[in-house]
């Protein structure tokens, strides 16, 4: 199963490291996170620490988000889609247990349905499917996101590919977007969220980085409310130097780099 994946490729780089520290020995896939889990010493919100547990502990009829806020326990099968799930637990904990306890809470309140509710469903979006893209506060940067935002692909991508690395970093958080990954295709978008940060998080070392980046999104998703609307489309293969090709033609292919709807009139 791990053989598939291929860890030189730009879009496992937020995970790479927890990967390193729990290595691909014998034994399940909750086996090895639960390792990685008790180094780091990992809670839930409610402060029960995260282990990963076989999927058959889940409780018929309880939800999956539900039942590790309740206990801390993160049912898990041998696959891989939930063993990049486990690997950002172990590299953004804090996002993960804030994002467990929004779910939570909104099952505590409207139970479990067909329906979820705008803030439990963008909560799953983001745990699913994610990236975040962390921006310097400048004028610079402002403009790039601009550009995503309006669809604007090859100035975004191409033109300013150099703002890539010095103004712009992306991360990917989602697991479900990791596992799509394992297959890269042209078309695989990542739900973005832009993180604004000073010039003094562009001057620390990764560990430092992926630290701020936990922190300061977990307090944001505690202070604010979590909508779809949060999020910019961005195909993760046009990241400039995550994949082969990408020349001005590789961008102006309208299937995947699709030009903005026009907003309905009155």
């Amino acid at each position: 199963m791990l053989e598939t994946i291929d860890w030189t490729r730009r879009w496992y780089d937020s995970v790479r490291p927890a990967f390193a520290r729990i290595g691909q020995g014998a034994g399940s896939v909750s086996a090895a996170l639960n390792a990685g889990a008790a180094g780091l010493g990992l809670c839930n919100a409610a402060g029960l620490p995260i282990r990963f547990v076989p999927q058959a502990e889940l409780p018929e009829g309880q939800a999956y988000e539900q039942f590790i806020g309740a206990t801390g326990c993160v049912p898990t099968r041998d696959n891989l889609h939930d063993f990049f799930n486990g690997l950002v637990w172990l590299t953004f904990p804090r996002i993960k247990q804030q994002l467990n306890a929004l779910q939570a809470a909104q099952i505590a309140v409207a139970g479990i349905g067909k329906w979820r509710g705008p803030a439990r469903d963008a909560a799953t979006i983001f745990d699913e499917n994610a990236a975040l893209l962390v921006v310097r506060d400048s004028d610079g940067a402002r403009g790039l996101i601009e550009a995503l935002r309006g669809h604007r692909w090859t100035e975004a991508l191409f033109e300013r590919r150099a703002q890539f690395g010095t103004d712009v970093q992306p991360w990917l958080f989602g697991h479900a977007l990791m596992e799509k990954l394992v297959a890269p295709r042209k078309a695989i978008t990542a739900h973005t969220r832009v993180v604004v940060a000073p010039d003094a998080y562009f001057a620390l070392g990764w560990d430092a980085q992926r630290s701020w980046i936990d922190d300061t999104v977990a307090a944001q998703l505690a202070a604010d409310n979590l909508t779809t609307a949060s999020f910019t489309p961005l195909p993760v293969l046009g990241i400039p130097g995550w994949y082969e090709g990408q020349d001005e033609a590789f961008y102006g292919d309208t299937s995947v780099f699709r030009p903005k709807r026009a907003s309905a009139g009155p």
